[in-house]
């Protein structure tokens, strides 16, 4: 059983805790091993359509690397997944929907963790930042990447040069949050969203997810327009994309199979 995370599914929605309160929800290597292990069994289970990704408490999502566990290894590079950081920020092959419940503090590589999701629900009292500078160090974990491409150079580098700290509001306003809820209801929000996802047929939303983060590796709108994206091609010849019209047609909710 894992010790530092715990996970809970119901129906085809996944809910991931990091379990560690008591240092703000930092990883260390065996919290990142244990998420990679949840997850690498979300991508895997057919059953399991959506994951939402939280903390423990309503202080932080997580405070990302745990520092003091760091320094006590003597302060160097310490191992952590292939698949990155949480398990999240290096899977790149993950077409299924993760929407991060950020109830706190999310900074450097909870940040990060929140940006490899799909989504982001954020309390108001979630603070988000990417401080590795101030400490010697560089948000390598996606970071420094990702933001740029989800809220342009210049304002990513407003946050990247100084590590300043941005409330839940101002991210909305940026555009790397989606919903801003009271304290206290991100999880609950964060599901509401997941409910929505569920009602759209499984194939359709990741070839969806997997057309729109290929085609952004494109040069051009038309290469992104002309790529290959095999989700697609399953998605056309399931029977989900016979029973959709059919449902329409009959003014009924369909009734989705994933494939």
């Amino acid at each position: 059983m894992p010790e530092f995370c715990r996970s809970e599914s119901d129906g085809p929605v996944l809910t991931v805790t990091i379990d560690r309160p008591e240092v703000m929800n930092s990883l260390h290597p065996a919290a990142n091993f244990e998420l990679a292990e949840i997850f690498d069994e979300f991508v895997a289970n057919p059953d399991l359509w959506v994951a939402i990704i939280t903390g423990e408490g309503d202080r932080a999502f997580s405070a990302g690397n745990d520092l003091k566990f760091q320094a006590s290894e003597g302060g160097g590079a310490i191992k952590g997944p292939p698949t990155g950081f949480g398990g999240l920020t290096s899977r790149f092959d993950n077409s299924k929907p993760v929407i991060a419940a950020v109830n706190g503090v999310a900074m450097g590589g909870g940040f990060e963790i929140a940006l490899a999701c799909d989504l982001i629900v954020a309390s108001e009292n979630a603070i988000f930042a990417l401080p590795e500078p101030r400490v010697g160090l560089a948000a390598l974990a996606g970071g420094v990447h990702r933001l740029p491409r989800q809220i342009g150079l210049k304002r990513a580098m407003g946050m990247l040069l100084t590590g300043r700290r941005v409330a839940a509001s101002e991210g909305l306003e940026l555009g790397f949050v989606n919903e801003v809820v009271p304290a206290g209801q991100a999880l609950e929000a964060a599901r509401r969203w997941a409910d929505q996802i569920v009602e759209c047929a499984p194939l359709s939303v990741r070839g969806s997810k997997q057309a729109a983060m290929g085609g952004l590796g494109k040069a051009t709108l038309e290469e992104a327009v002309a790529g290959h994206y095999p989700l697609l091609g399953e998605m056309i010849k399931s029977e989900d994309f016979v029973e959709g019209p059919l449902a329409f047609a009959q003014k009924r909710k369909p009734n989705w199979k994933g494939r």
